[in-house]
């Protein structure tokens, strides 16, 4: 898809706050420091529309950044941070639940892992959550520029073997620096709009 417009419309915190136009949404979940602001960023031609941080813990809201007027992605709190206090934890985990949980709009989950190792604690519990409650999942396998291009199936094989995968969620290995995938996961997404 060829992005020239995109805008973040809100950061959303309950259902009210939610866009109200029906366009297909597809919510970018991952923990802390995994990359979805450089996915967010490689996925729609811009260097800084979703801030990254050397921080972990920035994102605390839903932030919905509207592509094209087609459809939003929806980037969730990371998970896995210690240092957010425990009820901040369960306030985002109460807020990501009633969005993954009753949002019609949402069409699809983008699991984003770390493709050099193996589905964290936090990785697996989230993708049994998504299987749970019975939400598509595209797993995106980042920083794939980090490892040889030869190591990549083989780091594939523990992702799927660790999230034990469901027939039909495809993983598809993606790098932000180079764009390896981004064609992939756009063709991904059109399926389930």
């Amino acid at each position: 898809m060829k992005v020239n417009n995109v805008e973040l419309v809100i950061s959303a915190v309950k259902p009210e706050q939610y866009p109200g136009e029906g366009l297909p949404e597809f919510a970018l979940a991952g923990r802390s420091n995994v990359g979805k602001s450089s996915f967010i960023n490689k996925m729609i031609n811009r260097k800084s529309m979703a801030r990254t941080s050397s921080k972990p813990g920035k994102t605390q809201t839903l932030n919905y950044y509207k592509i094209e007027d087609a459809l939003y992605f929806v980037d969730v709190p990371g998970y896995g941070y210690a240092r957010v206090s425990k009820g901040e934890r369960e306030k985002w985990g109460q807020m990501i639940e009633t969005y993954f949980t009753s949002r019609e709009e949402l069409c699809a989950v983008l699991l984003i892992v770390d493709l050099r190792h193996p589905p964290t604690k936090d990785d697996i519990m989230m993708y049994d959550f998504l299987k749970h409650y019975e939400l598509p999942c595209i797993v995106i396998a980042t920083k794939a520029d980090k490892i040889p291009r030869g190591k990549w199936e083989a780091h594939k094989k523990v992702i799927k073997k660790n999230l034990d995968l469901v027939k039909g969620d495809e993983i598809i290995i993606f790098s932000s620096e180079t764009a390896e995938g981004k064609d992939n996961v756009w063709n991904a997404l059109r399926k389930w709009m």
